[in-house]
Order: C-alpha cells, then sequence, then structure tokens
C-alpha cells in the first residue's frame, strides 16, 4: 500500500507554492499526496492579488472526507488564513494520532500577507501544542514569540528551545534569512539541537514556494516512516537540488518557483 501524506493548505494558483507545491513534493519524494484547500489565492511569481478563505464547512468536509476513507501517514498544515479556520482544522483533527509538519506560513515570497493577524495567536496557542514539529523562517520564529528577529546562532537556538516551551515537539528553525554565505538549519528539541544542517546560498531569485516545499517534503518522509532526523535530512537535501535546478525553469518575472522534478526530468 502507498504511503499517503495529507496537505491543508491554500491553492496558489501559479503553482510553485502551497497545495501545489506540497502535492509536487510528495510526488517527487514517493508519496501518494491528498489535500485540503483552506483558502483560493490569485498569486503569481510577483504578487498575491486576491485570497478567498473556503467556507469553514467545506474544510471539515475536505478533512472528514480524505480522513474517513483514505487516512494518512501524515498530515503537513500551511496556510490556514484565518482564526476561524484554524479552530476548525484543529477540530477537525481532534482523533488524529499521526506526525502533523505545521508550517507557520505568514508572508508569501512577494511580501503579501498570508495570515491574518489576529490568527497568529490562534496558531500559537491552539495548532503548534498539536505539531510533531513546526518549520518557520527566523521572521515567522520571533512573531510567534513576540520577539525580535535572531541575530545570530546563540538566538536562533534559544528561539527554537522557546518555541518547544509552547509545546511543539520539535521545531526547525530554518536558516534562509540570515546573513552569511552558509545557510544553517537547526532541528531543535526540549533537550537542544538534535540536527544541524548547512548549505551554501545561492544567488537566485527563484525561491518560490522553499517553506512550503521543505515541509511537506518533511511529512512525506514521516510518512514513509523515517524518524524526525531521516526525515528532515532527506527533505534538506532534495530541497537544495530543486533550488539548484530551479534558474533552468525560467517560470514567470518574479520570484520564480523551484524544480521539484529535479531528479526526474532536466529543465
Amino acid at each position: 500500500m502507498a504511503h499517503i501524506a495529507l496537505t491543508i493548505a491554500g491553492s496558489d494558483s501559479g503553482g510553485g507554492a502551497g497545495i501545489q507545491a506540497d502535492l509536487k513534493a510528495f510526488s517527487a519524494l514517493g508519496t501518494f499526496g491528498t489535500s485540503v484547500i483552506t483558502a483560493i489565492t490569485a498569486q503569481n511569481t510577483e504578487a498575491v492579488t486576491a485570497v478567498h478563505p473556503v467556507p469553514l464547512d467545506v474544510v471539515r468536509a475536505q478533512i472528514e472526507a480524505v480522513l474517513s476513507d483514505i487516512g494518512a501517514d501524515a498530515i503537513k498544515i500551511g496556510m490556514l488564513a484565518t482564526p476561524e479556520i484554524i479552530h476548525e482544522v484543529a477540530d477537525a483533527l481532534a482523533g488524529f494520532t499521526g506526525p502533523i509538519v505545521l508550517d507557520t506560513v505568514m508572508i508569501a515570497k512577494s511580501g503579501d500577507a498570508l495570515l491574518a493577524d489576529a490568527a497568529v495567536a490562534t496558531l500559537r496557542e491552539v495548532l503548534l501544542p498539536r505539531a510533531t514539529v513546526i518549520t518557520p523562517n527566523l521572521p515567522e520564529a520571533a512573531r510567534l514569540l513576540e520577539t525580535e528577529f535572531a541575530k545570530d546562532e546563540a538566538e536562533v537556538i534559544a528561539q527554537g528551545r522557546a518555541l518547544c516551551d509552547l509545546g511543539a515537539q520539535a521545531v526547525l528553525m530554518k536558516g534562509g534569512h540570515a546573513a552569511g554565505d552558509i545557510c544553517h538549519d537547526y532541528l531543535i528539541t526540549a533537550e537542544g539541537v538534535a540536527l544541524e544542517l548547512t548549505a551554501p546560498r545561492r544567488a537566485t531569485k527563484n525561491t518560490h514556494g522553499t517553506g512550503c516545499t521543505l515541509s511537506s517534503s518533511v511529512a512525506a518522509g514521516l510518512a514513509k516512516g523515517m524518524t524526525l532526523s531521516e526525515a528532515v535530512r532527506e527533505a534538506h537535501a532534495y530541497l537544495q537540488g530543486a533550488i539548484a535546478a530551479a534558474d533552468d525553469l525560467n517560470i514567470g518575472q518574479g520570484h520564480g518557483p523551484l524544480h521539484h522534478f529535479h531528479r526526474v526530468w532536466p529543465a
């Protein structure tokens, strides 16, 4: 039987992030992907021009339809848009006991908001304690903690520990927004740093969907029965390959997408 990963997130009409990126990553990493759409966005490589949250009863109906028949070996949660959708998702997943990867999506690559200000506290209080791992970038971590952007390794690790203290089993602190030629990602638990991964910073504007892709890749690994550290390692390696091949796609005029199928077909 196929390993099954479910993504609960927003739709990106440009195909580079959100549900579309998640399903591509699931497929590329050998899992069968199912989806629950929480919001429809009018989006391309340059901007998000409209956001339409899906009605709450339809969000719940999608979750119940998938879990009652197909099930899920792991769930990735991305864009949730409003406090009401966050509560609806949390309630609908009350009986789910498998791993949950929470990508704390707040801002699109274009700079447009994807999470209402009022929803940040709800995300922190309602879903963060349910997560097997959360995957914030440095601005998102600071916003969740209502503090300043981490400026060095010690502060990054301290903020990861602080997020664990709020209830997350583990935190993958992503270093893409930090300075320097080398990006550092830290997998942090209540005991400290479980894993540090590094990669050279690439001179490319085509990084749309990196956060979605990383979190869904971790979910794919967990769905296949990997440990969290194994899933994070596989996801990191896959993501770096997708970033390295992104310029070959040449999609759009702004921040283009990654090449999710770089291992399958060359651009």
